[in-house]
């Protein structure tokens, strides 16, 4: 089963471009990502800029609007994330408590969909995404 551990820190939907964790944190977080790597569930990782150096994309009638960012209306925004391979929900769960997180931040753990999880007619309709996913 494979989780998207994703990190929500408090403050981060109106960080300025050039946010950065301090050295000490990073230093704490790779000692955790060695850890995930060393246990062999470690799939993926990455940090994201904040978002006022993004754009979201909202759709009407199929028409696109392009929004730069910061977005006034974000209560919680995505700083990086994980994808780990375990056996369960609650090991997922488990490697997120461990993580080393500051006061008032998040980690929320979803289970990323595998194919197999879906009706027949879903799997047909998506017939030749795992070979994109390897791209």
């Amino acid at each position: 089963m494979r989780f998207m551990m994703m990190v929500i820190p408090k403050g981060y939907e109106t960080a300025t471009a050039d946010a950065a964790p301090s050295a000490e944190a990073v230093a704490r977080m790779m000692e955790y990502n060695k850890s995930l790597q060393k246990a062999g569930v470690l799939l993926g990782l990455d940090g994201l800029f904040p978002p006022s150096t993004g754009a979201r994309i909202s759709y009407t009638d199929g028409k696109a609007t392009v929004t730069d960012g910061p977005f006034a209306e974000a209560k919680e925004t995505i700083g990086g994330y994980w994808i780990i391979q375990v056996r369960s929900r609650e090991e997922a769960i488990e490697w997120a408590r461990r993580a080393p997180m500051a006061n008032n931040e998040i980690i929320e753990v979803r289970q990323i969909h595998e194919m197999g999880d879906f009706p027949a007619d879903v799997q047909k309709a998506a017939e030749g995404f795992e070979e994109l996913r390897k791209a």
